[in-house]
């Protein structure tokens, strides 16, 4: 039997509120920063720069999508992604744009840093070096989201603290650095700096989203 015509326009019609959600610039830029873990709509704002008003609103948009849940805590409101499958949604969505789209293409290229062979090309092989202590994995994101979640022997060290800091770091390994995935500059920033200061480094462009570390 065929699906009554009405029928079939709400179907499409449900499916396209998670398009309309995921329609924004800036609302893709929060689904990513809520993949590093919980926030507030104050960390929210200020991380994807843009104002708290801004911020609420499309914080509403995706709610409305049932994209991300809320929870009251004291005084403050807390934003998390609904479920892993919105960070999976996020990484399809950003691989897809990438295989079409030229222009992003050559984007991320303008701001990548240069190829490197100290990252391995697969996460087993990388991971291995890394049990062994033959690489140090460095995650440069802030450390209440390195605390959420962070890819496995990764040790934190906040991009505003790595220049403080760099002593903890062994000159005789090399170093690969990550953030919040293709999309961060602060592993590419982090790595000008080791590179600067006489370490091996490169840049991990992947993040925990890209690796399905981000809880549901």
């Amino acid at each position: 039997m065929n699906i009554p015509r009405p029928t079939k326009d709400l179907l499409y019609e449900q499916v396209a509120r998670i398009g309309k959600a995921a329609s924004s610039p800036k609302r893709l830029e929060l689904i990513e920063l809520l993949c590093q873990g919980e926030k507030t709509v104050e960390t929210l704002a200020r991380q994807a720069a843009i104002s708290m008003k801004l911020a609420s609103a499309h914080l509403r948009e995706l709610r409305s999508a049932r994209l991300v849940d809320t929870e009251r805590r004291g005084k403050n409101i807390v934003y998390r992604l609904a479920d892993k499958a919105v960070a999976d949604f996020w990484v399809a969505i950003h691989l897809l744009a990438k295989e079409r789209l030229v222009e992003l293409q050559m984007a991320l290229a303008r701001i990548a840093s240069e190829p490197n062979e100290l990252v391995p090309s697969d996460r087993e092989t990388l991971m291995k070096a890394a049990r062994r202590g033959e690489v140090v994995v460095l995650d440069v994101r802030p450390a209440e989201e390195y605390l959420t979640t962070h890819l496995p022997f990764a040790r934190s060290i906040p991009l505003e603290e790595l220049r403080q800091r760099l002593a903890e770091l062994p000159k005789d390994r090399p170093v690969v650095a990550y953030c919040r995935g293709p999309f961060c500059l602060m592993a590419r920033d982090a790595v000008e700096l080791l590179k600067s200061e006489g370490y091996s480094a490169a840049h991990l462009r992947e993040g925990v989203a890209e690796w399905g570390l981000v809880r549901g």
